[in-house]
């Protein structure tokens, strides 16, 4: 079976900006498998954060090819690569070719019930509080994610939100920007702002100090959570996990995760990077075990994959088998 690899850049519309700093572009590597008859693909999203970059992900996937050529597997691979991008987006190209050589849908193969139309958060860029209000109105969607910035306007901003469309629910992602004084001081305010959700408040590596927080708003860990080894840990710091294909190394481990998750006790996100519908097309195998979904990038792009994703609203509609799966 043959590997090849490609970067491509996908325009975002305007600029998408968090605590750490903004983008026009969302930068992807590719992977495809191909036997001359049928093709399976996957999509990651390098992310800084994590160590990554584009060149480096996509140089791990092509070094890759020799081993995929003598006959490496999806299974082989979990152990062949650490959780993170370049996992993911060979992970994903053998659940796709899987399904595509078998006749079976990815989501059978994986023991999945087979997804449904799914509501999604739409993603509001880190801006000033008028600003965002303004996007939130021209957005009109029933949940909401709104970027912080820790800066001493984030309650400001969800209340110009809350404001402006008092009927969405709210999820507020702070990207690690907040000090405990700031989720302490800020979290009963926000609550009776119609936040549902907090997505890590504060960084990763010192979120231990969640231990002496009673929150009055659910703290979801997204930076924290890569795959289930960490949750024996998150499991007394948080009450959510956010499971994004491109932290755990693929949609094996995603399903891993997430069943762990819920064994445990705790709630579960789907998330993403903002990426192609290539990308969130297997995360939405486990949207039906998520209290919420976060697939919204595509809508975040200037234009997406064709075929790619039906988004009605902030609804989306299953993939087609010809997108992936």
């Amino acid at each position: 079976m043959e590997l090849t690899v490609a970067i491509e850049r996908w325009p975002i519309a305007g600029t998408f900006r968090i605590a750490r700093g903004a983008k026009t572009e969302a930068a992807v590597v590719t992977a495809r498998l191909s036997d001359g008859t049928h093709v399976g693909r996957g999509e990651c999203v390098p992310y800084a954060r994590y160590g990554e970059t584009v060149e480096g992900v996509a140089a791990s996937l092509r070094a890759l090819a020799p081993a995929v050529a003598a006959g490496l597997d999806r299974a082989a691979l979990q152990d062949r690569l650490p959780p993170g991008a370049a996992r993911n987006a060979l992970d994903c190209a053998f659940w796709d070719f899987a399904a595509k050589t078998s006749g079976r849908s990815a989501a059978e193969l994986a023991g999945l019930p087979a997804p449904g139309p799914v509501t999604t958060a739409y993603t509001l860029s880190l801006e000033a509080p008028a600003a965002m209000a303004a996007a939130a109105v021209a957005a009109r969607k029933p949940l909401l994610k709104l970027k912080l910035g820790g800066d001493g306007l984030d309650l400001e901003r969800v209340a110009a939100v809350h404001g402006a469309c008092p009927d969405s629910r709210l999820i507020v992602d702070a990207n690690e920007a907040w000090t405990p004084a700031l989720l302490l001081d800020q979290g009963p305010a926000m609550a009776g702002l119609g936040v549902a959700l907090i997505e890590q408040p504060l960084p990763a590596a010192a979120d231990a100090a969640l231990a002496g927080i009673d929150s009055p708003v659910p703290l979801c860990a997204d930076e924290s959570c890569h795959s289930s080894a960490d949750l024996p840990r998150l499991a007394r710091l948080y009450s959510h996990v956010s499971v994004k294909l491109d932290k755990t190394g693929g949609l094996t481990e995603a399903i891993a995760l997430t069943r762990a998750a819920r064994d445990l006790g705790l709630g579960v996100m789907v998330g993403c990077m903002v990426g192609t519908s290539l990308a969130m097309a297997p995360a939405l195998l486990l949207a039906g075990a998520a209290d919420f979904v976060d697939l919204d990038g595509p809508l975040l792009l200037a234009r997406d994959r064709v075929p790619g994703l039906r988004y009605e609203g902030a609804v989306i509609r299953p993939a087609e088998g010809d997108l992936w799966g």
